[in-house]
C-alpha cells in the first residue's frame, strides 16, 4: 500500500476513533492498536498531525499515539522497534517547521519530541540542538514561540536524567549555550518592557510568554547544567548582567497597571521571589503583591528556615563549606530587627481576619465556622500559610520573638471598646498567635493567672462585636489546656463552656463544641468535677446538632457527641433519650449524605458501648443500619461498610440474647467473606460470635 493510501485508512481509523458512538469508537481503536506495530504508521501519524488542515480532534489523537509510540517502539530493544530508518526521517519531519497553530498540540509536539531526544540526543540527534536554537533566533513570532516551547521541553527532559553519564553530556550542554540563554530570556524581557510601555498588551503578553520559557529554560541550565552555579563566573556574570535593572523596571510595571491586567499575576509570580521578603513584610508590597504570590514566598521562607542543609553539624568540622556559607548568609539576614518586623507583621497584618471573612462569617458561620485549614492547606491558602510560617520562625528563634510577642499582649489587656473594630481585630490576631505558640511560651506565660484576671472577663462581654474575641478565647484556652491549666480550675472552665453553648452566635457555639472535641476531652479524666456539667454540656450540644442545617457542620457536631459519649461511657444512660430519637431522622435525611451516615454509624458505635444491654431498646433503627452497611450489594457499602462491621460488632458483644432480627443480618456474612479488603479482621471477629 503506498503511502498516500496508507494515509487515508489510518484517516479514516482516527477520525472514527473520535466518535462518541461507541459501536463506531470500539473498532476503530482495535485497528488501531494492530497498526501500532507496522512499520510506515508513526510516519503517516506525523503527516496527519502536521497537516493544520484537518479537524483538530484528529489530530490531536494522532499526536497521542505517536507519543504513546515512543514509549513502547523506540528503544532498539523493544519488541517490535522502529527501524533505524524511519526513526531517522521521523526525527527529521519533527523539526521541519514549528508552525503548529494549536496552543494544545503545540505543547504535545514539544513533550513528544523531547521523548524522542531523551533517547536519541545527542548522538544519534546531534542536529536538534542547533535547529532549535536557530529557530528560536527567527523573527516570525509563532515560529519562534514554538522553537521555545519545545527548547523548554527538551532542556527539562534532558535535565532529568540522572546517569553520570547523561549529566555529563547535559553539563557540556549548559556550558555550551548558557549566555544565549542568558541573551534570549534579556531580549524578550526588553520586548516584553517595550511593548507594555507602548500600550500594546496584545503584544506584550505573547512576549511574556517567550519571556517566562525562556527564563524556565534558564532556571534548568543553572541547576542542572553546573556542579556548583555559584562558582562559575560565566553564570555568575550572565546572570548579574542580564538581571540588573530589569526587576526594577518590572516593578515599576507592575505598580503601572491595574489588577486586571493578564501580564501581572504572571510576571509577579515568576519575578519578585528574588526580592520575596522586601515585599511581603514591608509597605513596598502594597499594590503589587497578590494571595496566589504571598503563600509562595512564605513557603520559601519556611523553607529556609527549617532546612537542614543551611545549618551547621554539631562538630563544626564535619559541615560542607556550602552549608556553613548558607548559614553565615541566612544568620545574616535574620537578625533582631528583621525578625522583630517579620513577627510583628506577620500577627498584625496576615492574621487580622479579612473583609470577606468577617462578611463570610455573617451570610454564612456554618461554612465559616468548619472552614478547612488542616492538611496540607498551607501550601496553597494564606491563612493557613501564615500561621504555619509564625510557628516555624518562633520555634526557630523564639528568644527573639517572645518578647515582642509578650509585648503585643501587654498592650491589650483588659477590655476592647467594641466600637474600635480594628482593636478588636488586633486583639483577636495576637491571641491567635498566644494559642499557635503555646508550647514556646510555656515558661513565659502565667496561664492560670490569665485566665483568672483577664480571659474570664473577656467572656463576660456579650456585644455583638465581641463575639470575635469569645470565639478566640474559647480556642486559646483549647491551646494551652494540655500546656499549662490546673486542674482545679476545671469547674471554671466547664461554666465557660455551659455559657459559649448558649452564645446568641452560631459560630461562637460551633467554635466552643469543636474546643471541647479536640482539645478538652482528650485531656479529660473523668471526675466528680465533670458530671455535674453532663446533662447540660449534652443537651446544648444536641441542641447544636439540631439547630445547624450543613452535612459538614453536622457532621462535627456529632463527632463531638460520640467523644462525649465515648469518654463517659456508661455515665451517659440518662441523657440520650432525644438523641436517640433524633438519629432515625438524620438517618433518613443524610440518604445522599454518605460520610455523614459515616458519622452517623460513628455515634452509635459508642451509644451501644454506653448503654450496653440497654442497647436492645434501639434495635428497631440499629439493626436496619447494620443491615444496609454491611451489604455489599448496596452502593453506599463503599463507605459505611468499616464503620458498619465494627457497629454489627459492638451491638452483638452487648446484646442480652441473640433474637432472630440479628441473626437475619448473617444473611450478608456469605458476600462478605469472599471480600479481601482491610475489614477481614472484623469479619472474622463477628463470625467467631
Amino acid at each position: 500500500m503506498d503511502m498516500d493510501s496508507a494515509s487515508s485508512v489510518v484517516l479514516q481509523a482516527l477520525t472514527q476513533a473520535t466518535s462518541q458512538d461507541t459501536a463506531v469508537l470500539k473498532p476503530a481503536e482495535e485497528q488501531l492498536r494492530q497498526w501500532e506495530t507496522q512499520p510506515g504508521f508513526y510516519s503517516v501519524l506525523l503527516n496527519i498531525f502536521n497537516n493544520h488542515m484537518l479537524d483538530v480532534n484528529v489530530r490531536w489523537l494522532a499526536v497521542l499515539y505517536f507519543k504513546n509510540g515512543i514509549d513502547r517502539y523506540w528503544r532498539r530493544v523493544a519488541p517490535h522497534a522502529l527501524s533505524e530508518e524511519e526513526k531517522t526521517s521521523l526525527r527529521a519531519g519533527l523539526i521541519t517547521n514549528f508552525n503548529e497553530p494549536v496552543n494544545q498540540i503545540a505543547t504535545q509536539i514539544a513533550v513528544l519530541i523531547a521523548k524522542v531526544a531523551r533517547l536519541d540526543c545527542p548522538r544519534q540527534w546531534p542536529e536538534l540542538i542547533p535547529i532549535l536554537l536557530e529557530s528560536v533566533k527567527g523573527q516570525d513570532g509563532l515560529q519562534q514561540h514554538r522553537a521555545l516551547l519545545t527548547f523548554y521541553h527538551v532542556t527539562k527532559t534532558l535535565a532529568s536524567k540522572r546517569l553520570a553519564q547523561d549529566r555529563r553530556l547535559f553539563q557540556d550542554l549548559a556550558s555550551g549555550i548558557y549566555s544565549f540563554a542568558c541573551s534570549l530570556w534579556g531580549h524578550h524581557t526588553d520586548c516584553f518592557l517595550q511593548q507594555i510601555y507602548a500600550r500594546d498588551e496584545a503584544a506584550a503578553l505573547s512576549s511574556l510568554e517567550r519571556t517566562l520559557l525562556s527564563l524556565k529554560v534558564l532556571r534548568k541550565l543553572t541547576v542542572h547544567g553546573f556542579q556548583e552555579p555559584q562558582q562559575n563566573m560565566e553564570v555568575m556574570v550572565s546572570c548579574y548582567s542580564c538581571g540588573t535593572g530589569i526587576l526594577e523596571k518590572l516593578i515599576f510595571f507592575c505598580r503601572q497597571v491595574g489588577p486586571d491586567s493578564t501580564c501581572r499575576e504572571k510576571l509577579i509570580l515568576f519575578f519578585l521571589p528574588s526580592c520575596f521578603p522586601f515585599y511581603v513584610f514591608t509597605p513596598a508590597g502594597e499594590g503589587v503583591t497578590f494571595e496566589r504570590f504571598i503563600v509562595q514566598c512564605m513557603n520559601l521562607i519556611k523553607m529556609i528556615v527549617k532546612n537542614d542543609a543551611y545549618k551547621p553539624a554539631k562538630n563544626i568540622e564535619d559541615s560542607k563549606p556550602e552549608s556553613l556559607e548558607a548559614h553565615k548568609i541566612k544568620t545574616a539576614f535574620f537578625t533582631h530587627p528583621t525578625l522583630t518586623e517579620i513577627g510583628r507583621r506577620l500577627v498584625s497584618h496576615y492574621f487580622l481576619l479579612t473583609e470577606e471573612e468577617l462578611a463570610m462569617w455573617e451570610e454564612d458561620p456554618e461554612s465559616f465556622a468548619v472552614e478547612e485549614t488542616g492538611g496540607d492547606s498551607w501550601k496553597y491558602s494564606l491563612r493557613p500559610c501564615t500561621e504555619v510560617l509564625f510557628l516555624d520562625i518562633f520555634h526557630n528563634y523564639s528568644q527573639t520573638l517572645t518578647p515582642v510577642l509578650l509585648d503585643m499582649v501587654q498592650n491589650l489587656q483588659g477590655p476592647t471598646n467594641v466600637e474600635d473594630p480594628v482593636q478588636l481585630l488586633m486583639k483577636d490576631a495576637v491571641y491567635n498567635a498566644v494559642g499557635l505558640a503555646a508550647y514556646e511560651l510555656f515558661d513565659n506565660v502565667d496561664f492560670d493567672q490569665w485566665f483568672k484576671n483577664q480571659l474570664l472577663g473577656e467572656l463576660q462581654v456579650n456585644h455583638h462585636r465581641y463575639k470575635l474575641i469569645r470565639r478566640r478565647v474559647i480556642w486559646l484556652i483549647g491551646q494551652w489546656i494540655s500546656v499549662k491549666f490546673k486542674s482545679d480550675l476545671r469547674p471554671l472552665l466547664y461554666e465557660v463552656i455551659l455559657s459559649l453553648m448558649q452564645d446568641p452566635d452560631l459560630v461562637v457555639r460551633i467554635e466552643t463544641a469543636t474546643t471541647l472535641k479536640l482539645n478538652i476531652l482528650p485531656i479529660l479524666i473523668l471526675t466528680e468535677q465533670f458530671l455535674p456539667y453532663l446533662e447540660s454540656i449534652f443537651g446544648l450540644l444536641f441542641q447544636l446538632l439540631q439547630q445547624v442545617t450543613e452535612c459538614d457542620t453536622k457532621m462535627q457536631v456529632l463527632h463531638v457527641i460520640s467523644c462525649v459519649i465515648e469518654r463517659v461511657n456508661i455515665q451517659i444512660r440518662p441523657y440520650v433519650g432525644c438523641l436517640v430519637q433524633y438519629l432515625p431522622l438524620l438517618w433518613k435525611q443524610s440518604e445522599e449524605h454518605n460520610m455523614l451516615r459515616c458519622a452517623i454509624l460513628t455515634t452509635l458505635i459508642h451509644l451501644v458501648q454506653g448503654l450496653g444491654a440497654e442497647s436492645k431498646n434501639l434495635y428497631p433503627f440499629l439493626l436496619p443500619v447494620i443491615q444496609l452497611s454491611t451489604d455489599v450489594s448496596q452502593p453506599p457499602h463503599v463507605y459505611l461498610l468499616e464503620d458498619g462491621l465494627e457497629l454489627w460488632l459492638v451491638t452483638l458483644e452487648n446484646s442480652p440474647a441473640v433474637t432472630p432480627e440479628l441473626l437475619r443480618i448473617f444473611q450478608n456474612m456469605s458476600a462478605l467473606k469472599l471480600m479481601q479488603s482491610m475489614d477481614m479482621d472484623l469479619i472474622f471477629i463477628v463470625l467467631s460470635l
